[in-house]
């Protein structure tokens, strides 16, 4: 067993039959806290193991992913897997499962019917599409549910849709899923009892798109793609620097744009000129208002014109590419053990400050593929009482 967690979750037995992205987010977090996580994968392994190697022959998203968890090798239609995960999940606090669309329940590995024999256990089932409706049955994966929903409809330039760079779909149902999670937890230390919940990547994608949704149905129409711009305020947007490279900013209000056409543009008349009075004017007149901010913008060098703004208070930032995050002077690092050695990583985006919990959490190992079969098998065996 691995040593466990020292965080708020310390103690706290999680049992995870997950693969890809969504229930190892939720799961990764529940580790970060101190819960002790099983996870359990088939004998070809969790198959996010193998979508790349660029980790020192370790793949990326697993990485990231899986950190702190124990690894289980099962075959849960094999009689005695099966009886052996009963027993672990007997003994759990929380059970969480994102394989195909009634594989668990096939299994015998139904939520309700385990919240059934074990009131206590918290069960989280994380689908595509969710357990009923015409799309209960479809497998789902990241990138048809950004289509779906409509997000990819609202990224990318005014010529052509676009996938967002990242797996939102996926992060955000295991986002949802582990919040509701620690609802849960919180829950039946009042009730004593667990709870179902039930998580999908289209609800929680359809949940972010709400905005568009509603500028559709009580506006008349959606917001249209307007690539590195904002479709609804201006200046908002990305725009190119004299030395390369381009600088975004973003005016939320009239006193901004009155600061940035004196101290910016150099003209403070601009602010009430009446084609760049207001978001709509300017909108409306954003092909004049460009060529105004490109002209005084090909004037300065990044590190120039960011003084610039910084003294006249605008909002702006740089257009990164990953090589600009990798030397971010803001980002956060932490240190994670992998088989391919350590591996410095993102650090986990909450900072846990004063009161008890002062550690900064140290993260915990990266499982190899049934690394802790052995020792949990033994703990579990159906002589031993467990723990």
């Amino acid at each position: 067993m691995s040593e466990a967690g020292t965080g708020p979750l310390g103690g706290l037995l999680v049992v995870s039959v997950e693969q890809a992205v969504a229930a190892p987010f939720a799961t990764m977090r529940l580790a970060d806290a101190g819960a002790r996580v099983i996870k359990v994968e088939r004998a070809e392994g969790d198959f996010a193991r193998f979508y790349d190697r660029h980790v020192g022959g370790e793949c990326a998203w697993f990485v990231w992913l899986n950190r702190g968890k124990e690894s289980i090798v099962l075959d849960i239609k094999d009689a005695d897997d099966n009886a052996l995960l009963r027993r672990i999940v007997a003994k759990a606090d929380v059970f969480v499962q994102n394989l195909a669309p009634g594989a668990a329940a096939r299994a015998g590995f139904d939520s309700d019917e385990l919240r059934r024999r074990h009131p206590r256990l918290i069960t989280c089932d994380i689908s595509g599409y969710g357990e009923s409706g015409p799309y209960a049955a479809m497998k789902a994966y990241d990138f048809l549910i950004q289509c779906e929903s409509g997000i990819a409809s609202v990224t990318g330039t005014q010529d052509s849709a676009s996938r967002v760079g990242v797996s939102v779909c996926d992060i955000g149902a295991g986002l949802n899923a582990y919040g509701a999670i620690l609802e849960a937890v919180i829950g039946r230390e009042r009730t004593g009892r667990g709870t179902g919940i039930r998580v999908s990547l289209f609800d929680g994608m359809a949940d972010w798109m709400t905005v568009p949704l509603l500028h559709l149905e009580h506006g008349g129409k959606a917001p249209a793609r307007t690539g590195l711009s904002h479709a609804m305020i201006a200046p908002y947007g990305a725009y190119p620097v004299g030395c390369g490279g381009q600088m975004v900013i973003a005016i939320q209000n009239e006193r901004e744009w009155a600061r940035f056409c004196a101290h910016i543009l150099g003209d403070a008349a601009l602010a009430t000129d009446a084609r760049f009075a207001g978001h709509p004017a300017r909108l409306a007149n954003k092909p004049e208002m460009d060529a105004l901010i490109v002209e005084v913008f090909g004037r300065h060098d990044m590190d120039s014109l960011a003084a610039a703004l910084r003294e006249a208070g605008i909002a702006f930032g740089r257009l990164n590419d990953v090589a600009g995050l990798s030397a971010h002077p803001q980002l956060r690092r932490a240190a994670v053990e992998t088989a391919a050695g350590t591996v410095e990583i993102v650090a986990p985006p909450a900072r846990h400050e004063g009161g008890a919990d002062t550690d900064r959490r140290p993260l915990r190992p990266v499982p190899a593929l049934g690394e802790q079969s052995e020792a949990i098998r033994a703990e579990f065996d159906a002589g031993s009482n467990g723990n």
